[in-house]
């Protein structure tokens, strides 16, 4: 092609917008929370489908998408899914009706799906020696990290002073930029590996998140001994089940379970859903307390998320080179009793509080996340062939991405009751569960290491 010209760094950037406008989207939504609210006239149930029908398709899809980048290419994948991403946040930012939001958000969602596995496949065909790939993975997260720090005071802004449609169509210049950037410098693709497509695992997968999403986003409004909640539940239990005995017995799997004899994966993948059902359902939660409780506007809530964001770029760099110096076993177990303290400190948290308590905890728990993430990618890429990294990243960010749409739906409605007293009760107990399992995954991190002492979850195993 014309004019290009192929760079590792050019690809890494290429990688990192592509990372960029997925978590922006998170971050800039949950300042907006209180304006959807007014606009369609919806209550926390409602806000749940806005969240969660963007996380649903994309964890559903990840697999596939990691699937499609082995077989067709990782370069032509991630094009794909960021036309898809841009065009989806035009018709987010157009939306009149909540439906139609919520049907954008879902097209969105796939649109994310196709590029966050392609953007590390592609960084790992940059970047083949180990070392300079966990650094690049290390950047990688970082420039997501500033992406989160930006997002909250610039989405602040965006519905301060031009509405909330303006936080979706922000997505558009970078969506180009990306574009143009992965063009010029993303290393061709070759001819791919001839690997079949599991649709009917697929299904199953789209199934069985749809089911359970749907279920725990009306337990609020019906309750948990309601017959659909309980129908709900089985059917979900009925879907996974055919989901592992179809994944099974396919030839071309979406979900190799072999994958999972390698411990350092599996302990990824637990530890992936862990951290994100924590923070991306305390992320919700906070912004519902921010905005209902102090009745902070949607700018002074983007401030108010800054010191735990900010973090994130800085302690990510840091990651990647602690990574070969601590080992990955003990840099997670590290970050996770890290980012467990720093939510443990956030309990005595009250309505009416004082803002300034809120700030050490909040970087204390950004930091130990921020240490987690970026080691829980490179034990993935190291521990598969490299013909499997597109379905082994797909594997890590569908963990991630359930883990978050089960925090946000289960945190959700612990605080479906605004009234102060019964938000506040939600609040403490969401905290606690988050403090509970993120400890818990520190011993499941330091069980595995000390049953192999002489390996590191960084290597094969």
């Amino acid at each position: 092609m014309k004019g290009r010209s192929v760079s590792p760094q050019g690809t890494l950037v290429a990688a990192a917008l592509g990372f960029v406008v997925v978590l922006l989207d998170v971050s800039v939504v949950n300042v907006a929370l209180d304006a959807l609210l007014r606009q369609f006239g919806i209550d926390v149930a409602g806000l749940q489908w806005v969240m969660n029908a963007y996380t649903l398709v994309f964890a559903a899809l990840l697999l596939t998408s990691g699937a499609l980048g082995d077989r067709f290419g990782p370069r032509r994948v991630f094009l794909c899914g960021l036309v898809l991403f841009t065009v989806a946040s035009v018709g987010c930012g157009c939306a009149v009706q909540f439906g139609v939001l919520v049907a954008a958000r879902l097209l969105q969602g796939i649109g994310a799906a196709l590029l966050v596995p392609n953007s590390l496949a592609m960084l790992q065909r940059a970047f083949p020696d180990r070392e300079r790939r966990s650094r690049a993975v290390g950047w990688w997260g970082a420039i997501g990290g500033i992406s989160l720090a930006a997002g909250p005071v610039l989405g602040g802004a965006l519905v301060t002073y031009l509405g909330w449609r303006s936080i979706f169509l922000i997505n558009v210049p970078i969506g180009l930029l990306c574009f143009g950037l992965t063009l010029r410098y993303v290393q061709a693709d070759g001819a791919g590996h001839d690997r079949g497509l599991d649709w009917p695992g697929q299904v199953a997968a789209m199934f069985s998140l749809a089911a359970l999403t749907a279920t725990l986003a009306e337990v609020g409004r019906l309750g948990w001994g309601n017959g659909w909640i309980l129908g709900g539940g089985a059917l979900t239990a009925a879907f996974i089940a055919a989901f592992i005995r179809i994944e099974a017995r396919s030839r071309s799997p979406m979900l190799p379970l072999g994958l999972f004899r390698a411990s350092g994966f599996t302990v990824a993948s637990i530890c992936g859903v862990i951290v994100n059902f924590a923070y991306y359902g305390l992320i919700f939660v906070f912004s519902l307390y921010f905005q209902i409780q102090q009745h902070f506007s949607p700018q002074e809530t983007g401030f108010a998320f800054l010191p735990m964001t900010v973090v994130l770029a800085a302690v990510n760099v840091l990651a990647g080179r602690l990574i070969t110096k601590m080992g990955a076993g003990r840099l997670m177990v590290f970050g996770l009793l890290v980012a467990a303290l720093g939510y443990l400190l956030l309990l005595p948290v009250r309505a009416e509080g004082a803002y300034a308590w809120l700030v050490v905890p909040m970087l204390l728990a950004a930091s130990g996340i921020a240490l987690i993430v970026p080691t829980l990618v490179n034990v993935t890429l190291s521990s598969v062939d490299a013909t499997r990294v597109g379905i082994a990243s797909g594997v890590l960010n569908a963990a991630r991405q359930v883990g978050g749409l089960l925090g946000v739906a289960v945190f959700g409605y612990l605080v479906r009751d605004t009234g102060r007293r019964a938000f506040m009760m939600g609040m403490h107990l969401s905290i606690g569960m988050a403090v509970v399992l993120l400890a818990g995954g520190a011993l499941l991190c330091g069980w595995r290491y000390h049953i192999h002492p002489s390996s590191s979850l960084a290597r094969p195993t």
